[in-house]
């Protein structure tokens, strides 16, 4: 926690929704500090510190079950600008008197959103009827006395609300979610409006405060896990500049790599990080402990155990270490259940919740605050070079969670070859820098096909393409049909085993980006 930069500032309150830390993602987005506290956390504690304003987050509880948790009861009597979003405006609602119920239509996704007033967080938008990001249960069937309406949707007649005097405001949709549109000019009206918060954050900021962090409180080796993706990258050179020789890389094999994973992993870190990994080729163990397993849970877990096994194993002949270094962001944190007592887990991220208890070393994780974009920044303030921080996301357990079922070595070949006929016809046809993630993954299901004249009964394989700026939501990609059929053609001519090709058109929520 950082009291003197929340003077000024904007809290959020996490009630457990999946998107609590992206609201403070939006409001730093303005150049305004914010951090995610407790939900509990006193009325007098957020006036001492000079909190300019206050925010509620949603969450997957209800706001009349017995167990739900609610805030101090001071802060709807005034004296500090609230939002309240999704469940913060429920809560909002029922505090001064109003009516919640479960909803006779729940409302997940997009939604059309009518405008009946230019005014407070819609102050400055023209359109009239806006695209918004739902995603509740139970709605307010009943206003307090003194509340006007702001908006409405088809479902919810009470989409937004204001108080009289504009200091507390309600919305039943997501304005921080990047398929709201103009979310981040309602945030902006709340932030500068009603609170009047003071521009006190940027990434420079950021970079500045983790190195020296990082090099005061690091008093020993560091072994870092290194992948080569983004994460991992600009977490082994924010590391290496702030602790220099301290430093070691370490690239784990696990076979469930893409296709020339190992090699262009040593040469992009040696050549364009300076860093000079060690490897360790573990496939063989990693194969082995998954084989017969199913549950992607388990296989989570299991690839987060062998992950740490073979990490003891390296620091017992090379080090001590004292510290684990990754580049866990904060999606993978919130999705694990790990943001808050009221998170729920959707699924556990083999370097969250997939490491076993008991590990010898401390965790270094400092990029577990920030998102993908911000970490993209992060990235370019520290001089990482753009092909590394193009590169699309790839899963911590990789491959493993793109086998739906057992990993087998049928399955693996054919999902290895055809993410990689993905990336390649994504790359050709000028669209990889413009989606967020495209991959294939493939299952248990076997089709009929038709090869050579003969018939052949093969695997089926899902190809997914989507957009999204900060993973916590997406939508799927309005792919080429030219594109698609490229797609299609090499996998099912070229991959042994794959008679059949699909696409995905489910966005998140209520899918996730990856399919387990």
């Amino acid at each position: 926690m950082r009291p003197d930069l929340l003077r000024g500032g904007v809290v959020v309150l996490d009630f457990g929704g999946q998107y609590s830390h992206l609201i403070c993602r939006r409001i730093r987005a303005l150049g305004v500090y914010s951090e995610l506290l407790p939900y509990d956390t006193p009325l007098r504690r957020l006036k001492s510190w000079g909190v300019a304003g206050v925010i509620l987050s949603g969450g997957p509880a209800s706001v009349y079950a017995p167990s739900a948790p609610h805030p101090d009861e001071n802060l709807f009597k005034g004296g500090i600008p609230l939002l309240g979003i999704c469940y913060g405006y429920q809560l909002m609602v029922r505090a001064h008197g109003g009516e919640v119920r479960r909803a006779t239509k729940r409302e997940y996704g997009k939604s059309a959103l009518s405008i009946k007033t230019r005014s407070g967080i819609f102050r400055g938008i023209r359109k009239l009827t806006l695209t918004c990001w739902m995603s509740h249960g139970d709605s307010p069937t009943s206003l307090p006395r003194g509340f006007d309406i702001l908006a409405a949707s088809r479902n919810s007649p009470y989409a937004a609300v204001e108080s009289g005097d504009g200091m507390q405001v309600g919305v039943q949709f997501h304005p921080e979610v990047a398929h709201t549109e103009e979310g981040g000019r309602m945030l902006s009206n709340f932030v500068f409006g009603a609170c009047a918060a003071t521009k006190n954050w940027s990434m420079t900021t950021f970079l500045d405060r983790k190195l020296a962090d990082l090099s005061a409180s690091i008093d020993g080796r560091v072994l870092c896990a290194v992948s080569g993706g983004v994460d991992s990258s600009v977490t082994a050179s924010l590391l290496h500049r702030a602790v220099g020789k301290k430093l070691t890389c370490l690239f784990i094999d696990n076979g469930l790599l893409r296709e020339g994973e190992a090699k262009q992993v040593s040469r992009t870190l040696r050549g364009d990080l300076g860093i000079d990994p060690e490897v360790v080729e573990a496939s063989a163990r990693f194969l082995r402990a998954l084989r017969g397993v199913e549950d992607p849970e388990q296989k989570r877990k299991i690839i987060g155990r062998v992950f740490s096994e073979v990490f003891e194993d390296f620091a017992r002949r090379r080090g001590p270490f004292k510290y684990l270094a990754q580049g866990t962001l904060y999606p993978d944190v919130v999705e694990s259940g790990r943001s808050s007592s009221q998170a729920s887990v959707i699924k556990t991220h083999h370097n969250v919740g997939g490491l076993p208890r008991g590990l010898s070393f401390k965790m270094v994780e400092p990029l577990k605050d920030l998102y993908k974009d911000e970490v993209r920044t992060l990235g370019r303030l520290l001089g990482i070079p753009k092909s590394i921080l193009t590169r699309h996301p790839f899963p911590g357990p990789g491959l493993g969670v793109r086998i739906i079922g057992e990993v087998t070595a049928e399955k693996l070949a054919i999902c290895r070859r055809a993410n990689e006929i993905v990336e390649d016809v994504l790359k050709e046809e000028g669209l990889y820098e413009g989606v967020w993630q495209g991959f294939a993954y493939v299952g248990d299901d076997r089709v009929t096909g038709v090869l050579g004249d003969e018939r052949r009964v093969g695997y089926q394989v899902t190809v997914k393409v989507v957009e999204s700026v900060d993973a916590m939501t997406s939508d799927w990609v309005r792919m080429p049909y030219e594109a698609l059929e490229r797609i299609s053609s090499r996998i099912t001519n070229e991959v042994e085993g794959a008679v059949s090709v699909v696409y995905s058109i489910s966005s998140k929520p209520p899918a996730t980006i990856e399919p387990q």
